[in-house]
């Protein structure tokens, strides 16, 4: 394949309308407007964070397999970084948000749905105005991770922590199975992370 061919396959990959859903416009009270649009407000990453045994190990593995879907390791390493960064800070499991990126976006920058969902975790546009600030940009990697967390950590609120539904509302079809089945299906399948296994120490620590 040349080169300019080979673009011009990249470009309508990453325009292709992605296989998702999208969250429902819901009025929200004010305290949680505001406690949203605090959890969005930007700020780096906490390096310290990012450089813990567990947080070193959860990329290494992950890289390994995204490898053939993102072949960018620079780029494939930043995106896990601020997977990982972004779903701890929400209280979720990295792993999980791995499967809903699978299943809404086949991790593309650049997918839309049919509705118009944006990005790795295809959130709806309706959010930056419910609850962050015009420049905000859902294609840009850390902004679309961040809103589609702070999204899923809402609507695991809002359900009890009842991950079954609250994917069901993020994806806009609660309800019906499909959705959340395919998430945790594709969680369990290719995503799945045991940390007491692959972080040297932790086991015999904690059985200490």
């Amino acid at each position: 394949m040349s080169k300019l061919k080979y673009l011009i396959w990249l470009t309508l990959l990453c325009a292709a309308p992605a296989l998702a859903g999208a969250q429902k416009y819901e009025p929200l009270s004010t305290s949680v407007q505001a406690s949203l649009s605090k959890a969005i407000s930007d700020r780096a990453a906490d390096s310290r964070f990012l450089e813990t045994p567990a947080a070193r190990a959860w990329v290494a593995e992950m890289s390994r397999r995204l490898v053939r879907r993102v072949p960018d390791q620079d780029f494939r390493l930043d995106l896990l970084g601020s997977v990982y960064y972004e779903a701890s800070r929400a209280g979720l499991e990295p792993d999980m948000v791995m499967g809903l990126m699978e299943v809404e976006s086949g991790f593309r920058k650049y997918a839309v749905s049919s509705a118009g969902a944006r990005g790795f975790m295809q959130v709806m546009p309706f959010w930056v105005d419910l609850i962050g600030t015009p420049e905000h940009n859902l294609f840009h990697l850390r902004t679309n991770l961040k809103y589609g967390c702070t999204i899923l950590r809402h609507y695991l609120d809002i359900e009890k922590g009842d991950l079954y539904r609250a994917l069901g509302r993020y994806n806009g079809s609660l309800g019906q199975p499909e959705y959340p089945n395919m998430v945790l299906a594709a969680w369990k399948n290719h995503w799945d992370y045991d940390e007491d296994a692959a972080v040297p120490g932790k086991q015999a620590r904690a059985g200490n």
